[in-house]
């Protein structure tokens, strides 16, 4: 396919950059470290860490790795926490060290954890003592040797430590009991690595950093490998193009998406640390009012979302009182951005919200629109540099503009397969290095790239291919509605038909007000022949609705 995308891109921004210009992750925290060493690097409910603070609590703890539990380079390490000062500390600590670090969803279930843990192979698990209690139902059926566990209050000084310790464990009952022999607290961790000599591990691009699970277009979660070269190549690509927007050492990000996702760990925890940002983690993204108030508590310069939290922003009156005068770049990714958010957002904050996107299989990044897009397309932008990209048919033939088909990546933030699983790799890697995405896309003319919908999610009803996004986004522009969800169902007369799930914004609004307006707005086979009204809808990890669970 012809890179006609490279004539849309704003100037200044490359078709080519130095994917090899630092040798690990690690060589790029160094340096942020040299440069923005007095400045305050992460914040969490109202504490400040320095650079220079956060790299030596780094090396402690990546020498308690080396010294007390002899980790080898190559170790799988599991990373069991929320968005809190011991997480930045923990990972680049492992990277550090050598090991690999695996992301863990503080909110799995037993069985998951169990899954990830044997899966991965991790020897050692740092884990948040709110969620030790589920840790400890699965820990003799996994390869866990070493338990390391931190509280929230660990870092936030001997005071508010133990205050805010106290009420989480004692007030608000949120840390369930648990024992785990040996286990060693995150301090003392720290104060045993402090004693001893870390000795620099050697890292090269091509070795393993993450072990970054997902489900994929299959059940079972499986572990994307992502080397040093993947993310390094990713955070270069992605500073190429927000470099006209945001200054190095100025911006304040506002970090309210789990770091142990893809999404915000490349672009929150590494891009901003490589610009030297000040970075605001929220622990509890879902409390609205708490997020709120520590908005407002800074001058933010940038935030980045999914859909759903946009819109959770948007339906809290108090969202409307932030001065939004330092703000420069509101990111938005994870899943598509709906019109009536989007402009919604526009309106109340006079900033677009920029769409971009990604797979954990690229490290993320795959496609952005440019930094000058001032109102919401629809579209997920243009392939970013040293990226090419396809859209091919079922049987592989690539399609031309404007015709709709699956999009394959290929790239140096593609990974280098799926862990412990060939046949996985190879249903989704082909010989040429691009990747099938699962997602249905279509290319226009300038090279712009709208997402259609995920492959498996599409409907057949008589025959017409329903893309449940637009009917989502129809819906969504419905002032009485707060989120919505479309699947199709079994059908006698059409094959498959549309459901509707939808939270209601009115009480009043009914199943009909929902169908005679998709009559409105849709083809005849578009309109949902069934409404269903919940409280709430599924979510993932980082408020993606989960239509999946919807279907079962």
């Amino acid at each position: 396919m012809d890179k006609i995308w490279l004539g849309s891109y704003e100037n200044g921004v490359r078709a080519e950059v130095d994917v090899r210009a630092y040798p690990s992750i690690v060589a790029v925290f160094d340096e942020a470290v040299q440069r923005f060493g007095s400045q305050v690097g992460f914040t969490n409910l109202g504490v400040g860490q320095t650079y220079a603070q956060t790299d030596a609590l780094v090396t402690q703890f990546a020498s308690y790795l080396q010294n007390m539990l002899k980790l080898e380079k190559g170790e799988r390490v599991a990373v069991m926490m929320p968005n809190v000062l011991q997480y930045p500390i923990a990972v680049f600590g492992i990277l550090r060290a050598g090991g690999v670090v695996v992301n863990v969803n503080p909110l799995y279930t037993p069985r998951e954890l169990e899954h990830q843990l044997k899966d991965s192979g991790a020897t050692t698990i740092v884990v948040l003592e709110n969620f030790a209690n589920t840790l400890e139902q699965v820990l003799p059926r996994t390869p866990v040797k070493n338990v390391v566990v931190a509280s929230v209050g660990d870092m936030l000084g001997t005071l508010k430590g133990m205050l805010v310790n106290f009420v989480l464990r004692k007030v608000k009952k949120m840390v369930p009991e648990y024992r785990i022999a040996h286990a060693v607290p995150f301090k003392q961790a720290l104060a045993q690595g402090q004693v001893q000599t870390f000795r620099p591990v050697p890292l090269v691009l091509e070795d393993l950093a993450f072990l970054q699970y997902t489900g994929g277009t299959t059940g079972v979660a499986k572990g994307a490998e992502l080397t040093h070269g993947n993310i390094v190549a990713n955070m270069q690509q992605a500073h190429e193009w927000i470099k006209s927007k945001l200054a190095d050492g100025q911006e304040v990000v506002v970090t309210a998406l789990p770091l142990y996702h893809i999404f915000s760990l490349t672009v929150n925890l590494m891009i901003f640390t490589r610009l030297g940002a000040r970075n605001i983690l929220i622990t509890n993204p879902r409390d609205i009012p708490a997020f709120i108030k520590e908005m407002k508590k800074e001058r933010v310069t940038v935030l980045t979302g999914v859909n759903t939290l946009f819109n959770a922003l948007l339906n809290n009156p108090e969202f409307a009182n932030i001065d939004f005068s330092s703000w420069k770049l509101a990111l938005g990714g994870g899943m598509a951005v709906q019109k009536a958010v989007a402009d919604e957002w526009k309106q109340k904050t006079g900033l677009p919200i920029i769409e971009a996107y990604g797979l954990t299989e690229t490290s993320p990044g795959v496609c952005v629109n440019p930094m000058t897009t001032e109102s919401f397309s629809g579209n997920i932008g243009l392939p970013i540099s040293n990226t090419d990209v396809e859209i091919r048919d079922d049987a592989g033939n690539v399609l031309p503009v404007g015709e709709v088909g699956e999009l394959w990546v290929q790239g140096p933030q593609v990974m280098r397969g799926y862990w412990q699983r060939p046949d996985e790799t190879a249903k989704v890697l082909d010989e040429r290095g691009f990747l099938a995405t699962g997602d249905l896309a279509v290319m226009d003319a300038c090279g712009f790239i709208k997402l259609v919908d995920r492959k498996k999610d599409m409907i057949v009803v008589s025959g017409f291919n329903v893309y449940p996004n637009e009917v989502e986004d129809v819906v969504a522009q419905m002032p009485q509605v707060l989120e919505v969800a479309c699947i199709g169902v079994n059908s006698d007369k059409t094959g498959e038909a549309i459901k509707l799930f939808v939270v209601k914004k009115d009480p009043a609004l009914t199943a009909e007000d929902v169908i005679a307006y998709c009559r409105q707005n849709l083809t005849a086979y578009k309109v949902p022949k069934e409404v269903e009204f919940r409280a709430e809808l599924p979510k993932s990890n980082v408020g993606k609705i989960l239509r999946k669970e919807l279907r079962q």
